[in-house]
């Protein structure tokens, strides 16, 4: 496969291990050849490594099966029971899985688990998900218009920064990306 066609989700094999692409940025500088940075995180667990390719470059695919599962409870440990929706079959996922995909998961919340040879390598969550506020400072009355921020814990226990015109108990949309406020629902 070209490095061009690499995409978040992809899954590559070089140097004898299993990545899978976690973001990737097609450059072009002014001097020199367009390359691809890609961050890509180790199957096994060794962590996260950042490679630069060239864009005529190729690597090996390999291929990953999406499955649906729906998040169940957290083991208190950063891990997390999930169910398949399909065979009902429930699994355990480690933190070095998740990462901080509990972050953005409220019970009985369905998410993409990718699997490679029966096994689950990544979680795969939508662009925003729906959190309700838990605890945040009350808001000061008019101040609509500004565009100062707050902070705010949720019910998943993500701790973001909201307008002053949200209030505890209110659900809001943030980015899985990096947690950011984008809206109320």
């Amino acid at each position: 496969m070209k490095v061009n066609d690499l995409r978040p989700g992809t899954a590559v094999k070089m140097d004898g291990k299993l990545y899978v692409v976690m973001k990737t940025e097609h450059v072009k500088p002014g001097k020199g050849p367009a390359y691809v940075q890609a961050k890509m995180r180790a199957i096994d667990g060794s962590g996260t490594t950042e490679k630069r390719f060239n864009s005529s470059d190729s690597v090996e695919g390999a291929t990953l099966d999406r499955r649906e599962f729906e998040f169940l409870y957290a083991d208190g440990a950063g891990g997390g029971t999930f169910m398949d929706t399909e065979s009902f079959e429930q699994i355990e996922l480690g933190k070095e899985i998740l990462g901080d995909a509990l972050l953005y998961l409220a019970p009985n919340a369905t998410c993409t688990v990718l699997v490679h040879d029966e096994r689950p390598v990544l979680v795969e969550l939508p662009a925003a998900v729906e959190v309700t506020v838990t605890e945040t400072a009350p808001g000061i009355k008019g101040a609509t218009a500004t565009n100062q921020l707050k902070e705010a814990e949720c019910d998943t226990g993500l701790k973001t920064r909201v307008p002053p015109f949200i209030t505890t108990g209110e659900k809001i949309k943030v980015s899985t990306e990096d947690g950011s406020y984008i809206s109320r629902v």
